[in-house]
């Protein structure tokens, strides 16, 4: 068993493959594997990696998926590290000492079942994403960290795996049932994990109708309904879609994300 892997589940990703991996292979911290679960890729993008592929921390599995939450259960039931953590093709940690900095983290936690969060630098709108220091019930109604800046306890993605039928809020579905059913503990790690992309399926407008769809489903799931409709009442109160066009907006999005950190972390 090693400390962590890291799961990059690709399909035609170009040269986007190597950027990704490259950020994992120059880390201080080395014990670690690096899963690529390739899809069928046929654009040479696995040809492109080549001279990498003597390290023997690398693995790639090319097996067909029905999608990228197909794929990532499928990078998981490979996965042989205590932490797992899901470095996106397009994504890349931060800089060289992220996993010597969440290994430390994790060190003097000793916890079971934990999810170990940071933040994430949005690539597309140049900003830096802050989560809260705590996961609450409104947090879950409204802002999960996402995956890229999570590290799971390895346990938690192999009983629940993330359910299919989602195509967009696949790891938040996950993330909820850690949270209310899986008995995780969460825990903030004050560290930029990785730089995010950002403008990728799920942003087109009509994948952000089926986000909005999905996300339904799945509170009602998780949530009682007076539990709804009072986190739907702050967010009315609190004008949440001037705030969500704020997020979004190239302009005004880094000035916005930068306001959410100092409201999150203020002592």
């Amino acid at each position: 068993m090693c400390q962590f892997s890291l799961l990059t589940v690709a399909l035609n990703p170009g040269k986007k493959l190597r950027e990704t991996i490259s950020s994992a292979l120059v880390q201080t911290f080395q014990d670690f594997e690096l899963i690529i679960k390739d899809g069928g890729s046929t654009d040479g993008s696995l040809e492109g990696i080549a001279d990498l592929l003597g390290d023997p921390r690398i693995r790639v599995v090319s097996q067909k998926d029905t999608g990228i939450y197909d794929g990532m259960n499928q990078a998981v039931a490979l996965a042989k590290g205590k932490y797992v953590y899901f470095l996106n093709c397009g994504d890349r940690l931060m800089d060289e000492k992220v996993l010597e900095r969440v290994g430390g983290e994790l060190e003097k936690l000793s916890w079971d079942r934990v999810i170990l969060y940071g933040n994430v630098f949005w690539k597309e709108k140049q900003a830096l994403v802050t989560p809260p220091r705590q996961i609450t019930g409104f947090t879950c109604y409204r802002n999960v960290p996402c995956h890229q800046a999570c590290f799971y306890d390895a346990g938690l993605c192999k009983e629940k795996p993330f359910e299919t039928q989602y195509k967009i809020r696949g790891d938040y579905e996950h993330f909820l049932w850690c949270h209310y059913q899986g008995g995780a503990r969460e825990h903030y790690l004050d560290l930029t994990i990785a730089e995010y992309e950002g403008g990728g399926f799920s942003e087109s407008k009509e994948n952000q109708k089926r986000s909005k769809r999905e996300l339904r489903e799945i509170t009602q799931r998780y949530m009682g309904r007076a539990e709804l409709l009072k986190y739907r009442a702050i967010m009315a109160i609190t004008l949440a879609p001037l705030r969500s066009w704020l997020s979004e907006n190239k302009r005004f999005s880094g000035l916005y994300y930068k306001l959410v950190g100092m409201l999150y972390h203020k002592k």
